[in-house]
């Protein structure tokens, strides 16, 4: 026993130190093959000398072993990853083919546009503010009066097959979507452009629905939809007929792309992160790029939403080609109706319906809580001038008219008002002005300005990074009036065409001064820019009319639907006053045939309109761009020739 114990006492130290020589081999071993091995052999105690021994060869024998089939399994391994990751490129190069393919490429500005002239009333004077002049490819063509407007079975196409991809999606069918759509294709000949819209018509034009087309003598121009401009020449309200459009089957495989417009459908979910839109009907479109343009809803009184089914039915919230046929129509099989609201819709109208009230007896009503029309925009006296115009037309006038309720009793709808006045009527338009649609906004996450409405965008109009908002539902910064929201026509071409330019590479800020009109007739019309807010210190300057200063005669003489699609940048930079001095002390008369009005705040101009004056819009876009404070508004008032027989 003692004998064994004194032998063990020799044999541990070197059983130990043998232990642990293997534990370092196995080690060493795993890190030199990147990997353990599955079993590491247990070390069994030499009993022969330090260093040899049959049980020192075996172990030897068997780490070898491992070392070497470790090494065969992280080769192995090592090609295996090698092969499946090339196997992974290949398929998702596979899978994406045909959308790479797709991919807009951005030619440069001086290559030539492949699209067809478009019949837009969208042509606007470039921004003064830009460094050079935009190519001619992105102006937006003057209107062509040999455009056949697209027949009412044309402008409605039947359901289409939905593509599952766009490189350019817009939403929305209006003004800023077609002008972004012709601006895309001027930059990018080879495009394929995707339009969605809830409408069941092609892109059109707003402005005649308010305006020229009820001065038509055709009978049926609620079905042609073709009007006479105050130039006497005849065009549809299409911008552009069906036979310019590609179907959306077609779009995906059209080898020189295009533009194909989805009716009748729309967005209801945004996937900002997967770049996809889902329509109501539960479709999927992916894009590459995306324009929201969805524009507004009218407003409507609280007090007429809550009158009840019957109010609601005999109620017309004025804003679609639908809306204009349904007035018509309601319009020549009623005694009386009514129109709720003194802006520039409510005008239009009023003065239009006015018209047929001397052809068969219609009664024109016109209320709002103002003091005389237009009251939120033009100065008091110019208010009242105009209400006065306006009465002429046929119209009666029901000023400072606050709706308490309205009922309908004895098929009539009556109206009472808060100070107690009681109307009576058939129906009624309500012209209350428009709220912009940011229904996306929630499942966007897109920021809606809580002033102003409207969605929130950057200098180019983005919202995020391949999200462009243009028209009326884009709250943007103005570099020299603030941030603003515009709801005019001017600001839809302009706005969609700089966003179309920009979703192709552009990266232009928008600096353009949006100009509106509005016409009482074809005897009085008036162009404004920048802030007209009759709250703000106003100055005019008025000069005796001529037989020139008419809407009529300022379309006869441009040759076009749209006056200020004659203007031309050099006016601006180079403006000539009038030899023919002006009065000393700006007068009101009680004639205000033409003239100009000036807003102010802090001493700077922020608003102008051209009273019957045409053709000068670039000198009041100079003037709001200078900002600067004068001394004297009567000398500038001479820019605009205004005192020219």
């Amino acid at each position: 026993m003692l004998k064994c114990r004194t032998a063990w006492k020799k044999l541990a130290p070197l059983a130990r130190a043998s232990s642990t020589v293997c534990r370092q081999n196995v080690r060493r071993t795993g890190l030199t093959h990147g990997r353990l091995p599955a079993q590491v052999p247990a070390a069994h105690m030499s009993t022969g000398p330090t260093g040899g021994g049959r049980e020192n060869q075996l172990y030897a024998l068997l780490v070898g072993a491992a070392c070497l089939g470790g090494g065969v399994y992280a080769y192995r391994t090592v090609k295996g990853d090698q092969r499946r990751y090339q196997e992974r490129i290949d398929e998702i190069s596979s899978r994406h083919q045909k959308v790479d393919t797709e991919e807009p490429v951005a030619p440069t500005e001086s290559e030539p546009s492949v699209v067809p002239e478009l019949t837009a009333e969208t042509k606007a004077e470039p921004s003064p503010e830009e460094s050079s002049p935009p190519a001619p490819e992105t102006e937006v063509a003057a209107p062509s009066d040999t455009t056949e407007p697209p027949s009412v079975e044309e402008s409605t196409p039947a359901t289409a097959k939905v593509p599952s991809h766009t490189p350019y999606l817009l939403i929305g069918g209006g003004t800023a979507s077609f002008a972004a759509a012709r601006s895309i294709r001027a930059r990018d000949p080879g495009a394929k452009v995707l339009i969605v819209t809830d409408e069941p018509d092609l892109p059109y034009m707003r402005p005649p629905l308010s305006k020229e087309l009820w001065f038509s003598d055709d009978p049926k121009v609620t079905d042609t939809l073709r009007f006479k401009q105050w130039n006497g020449k005849e065009r549809s309200i299409y911008f552009q007929p069906a036979s310019f459009y590609i179907s959306p089957e077609e779009l995906e495989s059209a080898e020189n792309g295009g533009v194909a417009v989805l009716t009748g459908k729309k967005v209801v979910h945004m996937d900002v992160r997967g770049n996809k839109v889902k329509l109501d009907d539960d479709t999927e479109i992916s894009y590459n790029k995306c324009l929201i343009a969805t524009g507004g809803v009218p407003r409507n009184l609280q007090v007429i939403e809550r009158a009840g089914e019957e109010v609601m039915k005999r109620t017309t919230l004025f804003r679609k080609i639908e809306d204009f046929k349904a007035l018509d129509k309601v319009s020549r099989n009623i005694k009386s109706i009514t129109i709720i609201g003194g802006g520039f819709l409510g005008s239009e109208l009023a003065c239009a319906l006015g018209r047929r009230s001397t052809e068969s007896g219609l009664e024109v009503i016109q209320m709002f809580p103002e003091k005389g029309n237009m009251g939120k925009v033009l100065p008091e006296y110019l208010s009242n001038w105009t209400t006065e115009k306006v009465k002429t037309e046929g119209v009666k006038i029901i000023s400072e008219a606050l709706v308490k309720s309205v009922t309908c009793k004895e098929d009539k709808l009556e109206i009472l008002l808060k100070d107690g006045r009681l109307v009576k009527t058939d129906h009624i338009v309500a012209a209350v002005g428009l709220e912009p649609n940011v229904d996306l906004a929630k499942s966007a996450g897109l920021e809606v300005d809580s002033d102003f409405g409207g969605y929130r965008v950057n200098a180019e109009l983005q919202a995020r990074s391949n999200i462009w908002v243009a028209g009326d539902a884009a709250c943007f910064y103005d570099i020299r009036l603030g941030r603003r929201r515009v709801e005019h026509h001017d600001h839809a071409v302009v706005s969609g065409r700089l966003a179309g330019e920009n979703m192709t590479g552009a990266n232009k800020p928008y600096w353009h001064q949006s100009m509106f009109w509005s016409d009482l007739g074809p005897d009085v019309g008036y162009e404004a820019i920048g802030i007209v807010d009759s709250s703000l210190p106003t100055v005019g300057v008025f000069a005796k009319a001529t037989a020139k200063d008419t809407p009529k005669a300022a379309t006869e003489k441009s040759g076009t639907g749209i006056r200020s699609e004659s203007e031309t940048e050099d006016t601006a930079t180079s403006p000539v006053a009038s030899s023919t001095p002006a009065p000393d002390v700006v007068q009101h008369k009680d004639e205000y045939g033409k003239g100009v009005i000036f807003y102010l705040r802090d001493k700077v101009v922020v608003g102008i309109i051209l009273w019957n004056v045409f053709n000068r819009m670039p000198i009041a876009r100079k003037i709001i761009k200078d900002g600067e404070e004068h001394a004297d508004l009567n000398e500038v008032a001479k820019l605009f020739n205004i005192h020219e027989d």
